[in-house]
Formats: C-alpha cells, structure tokens, sequence
C-alpha cells in the first residue's frame, strides 16, 4: 500500500476518525463499515499513516488542567548553537512539541510530565546544561483548543472549552497513561488494554466515554500531525491586552474561524504578551489572511502583538501527562 496522503480513502480516513472514534470492542471494524472497506484495511492503512508521520497515534486529547503539568517555554538561543541546544531540548522525553520561530526568542518548546515540581527539575537542568535562561509561560486559562485538521479546507474553531472539566483521578491514570500513548493497531486494541489493566472491555470503554461525556477528553481518535498532512505554515500570534480585558477578547478570538489554539498565558520579564492563538495554513499568505481575518473579527486590529511563523519543526509527539517519565529525567540526572 503506497498510496500518496491526498488519495481519497486516506482523506476520508484523516477527516472521519479524528473525532468520535468508534468505542467498542472491534473499533476498525465499526470504521471499515462507515468508510466501505473492510477491518483489515483500516488496520493497515492506519499503519501506513502511521509509518509516514501523517499521525501521531490514536488516541486521546486531554481538556488542559485534567491531570498532569505542562509549561509553555521559550529561549534566545545564539544562531551558531540553535541546532544543538535544540538537540538537547528535544532529548527530553517531556518535551513534546520544540520548534524553531521566527523572533529573538526563537526556540519555543512544550514541556509536559506529572506535576509542575518535575517540570522546574528539567528545566534548572537545562538551563545549567546550556547556559541559557528559559522564559516560562505558565498557562493561565485556556479559551480554545481544536487540534483537528480538515484536509479540504483551512482548519476552523474547535468547539467550545468547557470551565474546569473534571480531573482524572488517581485510581484512573493508568487508563490515562495508555490513552495519551496511543491505541495498539490490531483488530481488538481494548482489550489488550482492560487485559493490561485486569478490567473488562466493556468497563473501560464506559471510563473512556464518561472522559468525553464530562470533556476531560476533548477528543479521541487519530491525532494528525500537520505538516504531514500539508498545514505547512503555522503562525503564533501573541497579544499584550489589559488584564481587565484580556478574557472577553480571548473569548472573541477563540470563536474566529481558522483559530486552532486560544489561550491566556503568564506575562514574563521583557515578554509582555498574555494573549495568544494559533492559526495553521498551507502557505504563508494564506495563514496570514486567515489571521487578519480573525484579528479583525475580534476587535483586536489595535492592540500591540507579535506574530512568530515556525520555521523548523525540531519535535512533535505526544504530551505525557501520566505516562512516567525516565527516572534520570524526572530527577535532573
């Protein structure tokens, strides 16, 4: 099977699977059925999309604030060393995403792990490692988190975030652990998981919908990774807004269409900013008006901000929340 990602079976596969994956027993069966095919071929297929980067795993996408810590970061890193400064970022296993910018500060990278304590350990010892400061921008709240790409048209606002989903629990982050992993690709991947965790097929697959039902998942299904599905640009773009009005202009923001990711963040040292969105697009022009359009729609058109195009992808992987890191990791070693 060497079909090419714009084929049509692979587009309909990217578009209907990223969201309301089937949760039973035989999950590439049940989509085989929606799609026209049959089981063995969606296991394969999904394989191939798999083996060429398209998507990450399947899986599950988290609300923010359920469990875990994550931490937005950014440094000045001197052109000569960004190569392996950036090396050594990516080297952590709870660095997901790592990308290059296009700004003084121009390694941005996402750090993830079990609580914020674990987060500061790598951090100071990146920091010893590399000589270098790393600015921390802590999430304050978020206003909108999509993720989900369309491959026949720009990427559109993601349903709205629900105020404090509930949290998994301590008896549940083994489930959460296989679900940010990533499903096995075989005919019956549940119940290699219940099998795992000494439960029934039919017990998990309730814990894994009452997380949708409650929007402690946003989602589950096939986590596309953008650029391989040809989202090549994307753009970052931050804003420096009042307190007082921060929040009912990220609300506004987040309802533009082609706005991704809208979040506040902590203001830092020299990095005034506290607003912030993502727009991802196949071109350069084509981000930039589809961002116009969004700053314009919410009113945001006067307001001092910064837009910051990626223009190396260094890491992109799964966040890990629950899954337990290396221990020399966990501990700065």
């Amino acid at each position: 099977m060497d079909w090419p990602l714009d084929a049509p079976f692979a587009e309909r596969l990217l578009n209907e699977a990223q969201r309301g994956f089937p949760l039973v027993e035989r999950p590439f069966a049940a989509l085989a059925e929606q799609l026209g095919t049959d089981e063995t071929t969606v296991i394969a297929s999904c394989r191939h999309l798999s083996a060429r980067g398209a998507i990450s795993r399947v899986g599950g996408v988290w609300a923010p604030g359920v469990g875990g810590a994550a931490l937005l970061c950014a440094m000045a890193v001197p052109a000569e060393r960004l190569d392996s400064v950036a090396a050594q970022v990516s080297a952590h296993p709870g660095v997901n995403h790592n990308y290059e910018r296009e700004h003084a500060l121009n390694l941005w990278f996402v750090l993830t792990g079990n609580h914020r304590a674990q987060l500061e350990t790598v951090l100071h010892r990146l920091e010893t490692d590399t000589g270098l400061p790393v600015v921390r921008l802590g999430m304050v709240r978020p206003y909108r988190i999509d993720l989900g790409f369309d491959l026949h048209r720009p990427p559109g606002a993601g349903s709205a975030l629900r105020q404090r989903p509930p949290r998994v629990t301590e008896a549940d982050r083994p489930l959460a652990a296989l679900v940010e992993a990533g499903l096995p690709l075989n005919a019956r991947p549940f119940a290699r998981w219940a099998q795992s965790l000494d439960d029934t097929t039919a017990g998990l697959l309730a814990r894994i919908q009452g997380w949708l039902d409650a929007g402690t998942l946003r989602r589950f299904g096939l986590v596309v990774r953008h650029h391989e599905v040809g989202f090549g640009a994307n753009a970052m773009t931050v804003f420096d807004l009042p307190d007082t009005l921060v929040d009912a202009a990220g609300e506004r923001l987040a309802a533009q269409p082609g706005v991704t990711l809208c979040y506040r963040r902590e203001r830092a040292s020299a990095w005034p900013y506290n607003l912030y969105c993502m727009v991802h697009g196949r071109s350069r022009p084509e981000t930039l008006s589809t961002l116009q359009r969004a700053i314009d729609g919410a009113g945001l058109d006067g307001w001092p901000r910064q837009v910051l195009f990626s223009r190396r992808r260094f890491k992109q992987t799964g966040a890990h929340y629950f899954r337990a890191l290396p221990e020399e990791v966990a501990h700065g070693h």
